[in-house]
């Protein structure tokens, strides 16, 4: 008799991969003699799909269920097998077999009848040339590891039989076996659940063999076995299963006298390995770690019944498993090879370790993994989108272009004024050259080390101290509004948040050196186009700091020079317009948020979340989590506030005033919108205010701690642990995915367009937004669609449409309605090829899903266009006349005339001349020896003092001299230099950047 095959196919999402895979099985050529298919959740398409494949019985679920209770549930509708031949093919959706695959298995069966379970070999779906699964064993230890994995298949394997271990998809088990074994453990239901079976059939006497014959394409999709991707959430997840299953197995295999010390050796070996994974930078794999060590160890009774069914079935020793097992050898090399990938890795850091041996090495250290634990899954990615992301220019040449006066290639395109930002945008862009975009993916990176540091060196010209310098660099890096805005996906803010703390730094200095003022101007330049609604504080700061500089003013007034050459072209155009206030609009693609409460503002927020902890506290009575968490931030505010008690009384009213005007900024913003989108109004955003507050709380706060004589490490660090408490929330919400940002294509228009746009760049695609209120809201994009550094603040702040908006509204608004309107328009005054419909999101109004509905149905039947079809952006259409290199799509000839070279090479001359200026001629002279020893302390990249000494040592004779002016280090008046003097001053960050000796 020959032997009876039922498959199992269990289906969760149905799609292309149960498309494929159905097809496959249809195709095999020893088909199986019955098919069941489990569904669990499945939609209307799934149920169709299997439908048309005529399984013989169909098992629905209201509940998803592993792999396993999926395959058990089938196996009870199933008849007692008629003899030992019979068998199970365990099927998941996306495990495709190629036609001769059961033939194969089954003739495996057939003719050894020691097989019990007859494993197929794994290949990528997308990739069928390459292995994505064949065979599994364990290293004494009971650590299951995959015997080929992710390797080139050149048949180089094939010559594998008897195995320990398989994966579960698409394997063959007599069905016999399968009910004598109990099937898959309950406890294992994602990971090691075929491996444990195999185990559990090799004691039983049976055996498990490889089929390279039987080629299966497996796509990883999480149905059977763990999910494949490479997201941080979905490694964390397959990390976390993969544990707790290995301490299952413990707790199953082990002898009995030995369970009590397996049991308590979970939680020290869960500390072990948590203290590892943070010395190898993956602290987000900790929580996991310590979950599937509880979970196993108050597992209930899944460990006795494992070990009962174990007990009942086995037949053999764990000899027989032994030679099976991944020998010490072949393990000892696996570790030798993954050795020296890390030491490739590891090599070319002794620059970095040498700087561990300063306070400003160990800041850096920690801010770099804490940047990695938060944006893990940012790495590897080749751009990031979402909230006010967009991609950049694929060109440096554009990215200049966009940053210069001229064509703004927004919209239907006009002339006007770059933001200052644009310039920004292109110096970054211009780092990473061969992929613009991936600036944006550094920039989020190295945000935080870079606002560490920056808080660091600025704290290093008021404090000789190593622990307060830590404490600044920490506090202002876990700023809440610097971790909200990271989370929001703002560049801007982001930007100004981690060039404010190199700003203090540089201005501590311009007093005293040409070199470390040039940078500060430069620095000025940049926080303002990042943030322009911090020009008006900037600006006070600035002419406070001038009023009190004596004869220093000569320096401090350079400052604003390279703000007013980028800005005074966009300031005309705006006064022109008679819309000044709308200098201070957040540049870049508008966000609207929530606007704070003054209490919200008062903490640090810049948005109504209370940092995530509204969230955490949703639905629990009686607590109002706004007093602890002002709780939590007070201790920074009070040390701040203790600062005008401490010796350095100008230092701390300087700081305390910064943090007014930054809290002035913030209540201002939140009262104010200048841009729109549609018919929706932007607020400003108030974390840059906040971010200017942030920075001087922190730096009243080292004024602070630096006058306390013992425990000034103890009280600044009991700040910064409230501060942490506070952005806890949100900080586990960016580790954790929960952000709006996420790694994106370089691109925002549908493939189909970007294909296009290889041959003609400037092919125009005109997209169609429904809006909440019903309107339907009409714009241009060229290429590949629209890029940040393109977006302009004079678009977004115009108050009223120019002829060509206009026009455009009409034209689209007859397209998107039944008219008699010739759509041949479109292509005559704006070069327009696509049309593009965005899609409403889930949540979106009823009145926005009629609206795009409507527009729909009228495009579909609009016989000037060509329907293309339904992409990720939405639905997609060509006109059927388009032409390519269409003029009116073309930039205007000489757009911005003489104006735009005059201003260009003004601009040019000013930054260059302020660049030359910044760059060291010199190391710089002291212009007092008597204080030589106390100023080479104060090195701020070199400082290597001792806590216990800074704690003890006497007051330091530089106490009586004269006050520093705006918040320089301590020095006494003399004449001024000499022009050549203060231009071989250094502003090296390693140095003081202010000694004239």
């Amino acid at each position: 008799m020959f032997p009876r095959v039922t498959a199992i196919l269990v289906v969760h999402r149905g799609g292309d991969h149960l498309r494929r895979t159905l097809a496959a099985l249809d195709s095999q050529t020893r088909r199986a003699d019955a098919l069941v298919v489990v569904l669990t959740e499945a939609d209307a398409d799934a149920r169709e799909l299997v439908s048309a494949a005529s399984p013989t019985h169909v098992v629905e679920l209201s509940q998803r269920l592993s792999f396993g209770e999926a395959i058990r549930a089938a196996d009870r509708i199933l008849d007692e097998p008629a003899s030992d031949a019979d068998a199970l093919w365990l099927l998941a959706e996306d495990s495709a077999p190629t036609p001769d695959a059961l033939a194969a298995l089954v003739a495996t069966l057939e003719t050894a009848k020691s097989v019990a379970i007859a494993g197929p070999k794994l290949r990528a779906w997308n990739e069928p040339d390459r292995i994505a699964g064949f065979g599994r064993t364990m290293t004494r230890l009971g650590r299951s590891v995959a015997l080929v994995d992710d390797e080139l298949d050149q048949g180089q394997h094939d010559g594998l039989s008897d195995v320990l271990g398989l994966d579960p998809a698409a394997i063959l088990v007599r069905h016999t076996v399968w009910r004598a074994l109990g099937g898959f453990d309950p406890a294992l239901p994602v990971v090691d659940d075929a491996l444990d079976l195999s185990v559990r059939a090799r004691l039983a006497g049976h055996r498990v063999a490889l089929v390279p014959e039987a080629r299966v394409e497996f796509g990883g999709s999480g149905v059977a076995g763990p999910e494949t991707g490479s997201r941080a959430r979905t490694v964390r997840r397959r990390e976390r299963a993969t544990r707790a299953a290995q301490l299952h197995r413990r707790l199953v295999y082990a002898p009995v006298a030995t369970l009590p010390l397996h049991w308590l050796t979970f939680l020290p070996l869960a500390l072990l390995r948590s203290l590892r994974l943070l010395l190898v930078k993956a602290p987000g794999s900790i929580p996991g770690e310590w979950a599937a060590a509880f979970t196993t160890m108050f597992s209930g009774a899944r460990v006795p019944r494992a070990r009962r069914t174990l007990k009942h079935a086995r037949t053999a020793g764990w000899s027989a498993v032994a030679p099976l097992r991944m020998q010490p050898d072949e393990l000892r090399r696996r570790r030798q090879h993954a050795a020296e990938a890390r030491r490739a890795r590891a090599r070319g850091r002794e620059q970095e370790l040498q700087f561990l041996g300063t306070g400003g090495g160990w800041v850096l250290l920690v801010s770099v993994a804490a940047s990695v634990a938060l944006f893990a899954w940012l790495v590897g990615a080749s751009g990031v989108g979402g909230g006010g992301l967009l991609p950049l220019s694929d060109g440096v040449a554009a990215l200049w272009r966009n940053a210069a006066y001229g064509w703004r290639d927004i919209g239907t395109g006009f002339v006007g004024a770059a933001d200052p930002f644009a310039g920004a945008l292109a110096v970054l862009g211009s780092i990473t050259f061969w992929a613009p975009s991936f600036a944006l993916v550094l920039v989020w990176l190295l945000a935080l080390p870079a606002a560490a540091m920056g808080a660091w060196f600025a704290a290093s010209r008021l404090t000789e101290r190593g622990s307060v310098r830590a404490v600044a660099a920490l506090v202002w890096a876990f700023a809440p509004p610097f971790l909200i805005a990271l989370g929001d996906g703002r560049p801007g803010a982001v930007l100004a948040h981690a060039l404010l703390g190199w700003l203090a730094f540089a201005a501590f200095g311009a007093a005293t050196s040409w070199a470390a003022a040039a940078t500060a101007s430069l620095l000025f330049a940049a926080v303002i186009a990042a943030a322009p609604s911090l020009a008006p504080a900037l600006i006070v700061a600035w002419v406070v700091a001038l009023a009190v500089s004596g004869r220093a003013w000569g320096r401090l007034a350079m400052l604003p020079i390279p703000v007013v050459a980028l800005a005074l072209p966009l300031i005309i155009d705006q006064v022109v317009r008679g819309n000044p206030i709308a200098l201070l609009a957040d540049p870049g693609l508008p966000v609207a948020s929530a606007v704070p409460s003054t209490w919200q503002l008062a903490l640090g927020f810049p948005d109504d979340s209370w940092g995530g902890w509204d969230a955490f506290f949703d639905g629990v009575p009686n607590v109002d989590f706004r007093l602890a968490l002002t709780a939590l931030i007070l201790p920074l505010v009070l040390l701040a506030i203790a600062a005008v008690i401490a010796p350095r009384i100008r230092r701390a009213v300087l700081a305390l005033g910064v943090a007014l005007l930054g809290f002035a900024t913030g209540v201002g913003a939140s009262h104010l919108a200048v841009a729109t989108v549609g018919a929706a109004e932007i607020a400003l955003w108030t974390g840059a205010g906040l971010s200017l507050a942030w920075l001087g709380l922190v730096l009243a706060a080292v004024v602070a701690l630096d006058a306390v004589r013992r425990g000034p490490a103890l009280l600044g660090f009991v700040a910064f642990a409230g501060v942490l408490a506070a952005v806890l929330p949100t900080a586990i919400g960016i580790a954790a995915d929960r952000v709006a940002i996420a790694p994106a294509a370089e691109r925002t228009l549908p493939a189909f367009v970007g294909a296009e746009a290889d041959n003609d760049s400037r092919v125009t695609t005109m997209r169609l937004t429904p809006d909440a209120d019903g309107s339907l809201r009409a714009t241009l994009e060229r290429g590949r669609g629209s890029t940040l550094d393109e977006q302009s603040t004079l678009a977004d702040t115009a108050e009223t449409l120019s002829a060509a908006d206009e026009q455009l509204a009409e034209i689209a608004g007859n397209l998107a309605s039944r008219s008699g309107f010739d759509p041949d328009a479109a292509i005559r005054e704006f070069g327009v090829s696509f049309v593009l419909l965005d899609a409403p999101s889930d949540d979106a109004d009823r009145a926005a899903v009629a609206t795009a509905e409507r527009a729909r149905t009228a495009l579909d039947g609009n016989a000037a266009l060509i329907v293309v079809g339904e992409t990720d952006f939405g639905a997609l259409w060509r006109f059927v006349d388009a032409q390519a290199d269409a003029p009116a799509a073309q930039i205007p000839a000489n757009a911005g005339g003489w104006q735009a070279v005059l201003i260009t090479v003004i601009q040019l001359v000013v930054l260059g001349a302020t660049l030359l200026l910044s760059i060291p001629t010199g190391a710089g002279r002291e212009r007092d020896r008597g204080s030589s020893v106390r100023r080479a302390t104060l090195a701020a990249g070199s400082d290597l003092e001792t806590e216990p000494v800074a704690e003890t040592e006497t007051e330091p004779v530089a106490e009586t001299e004269p006050e520093p002016v705006a918040g320089t280090v301590p020095e006494p008046e003399i004449a001024e230099p000499t022009e050549s003097d203060a231009d071989g001053a250094s502003a090296d960050l390693g140095k003081e950047g202010d000694d004239d000796r």
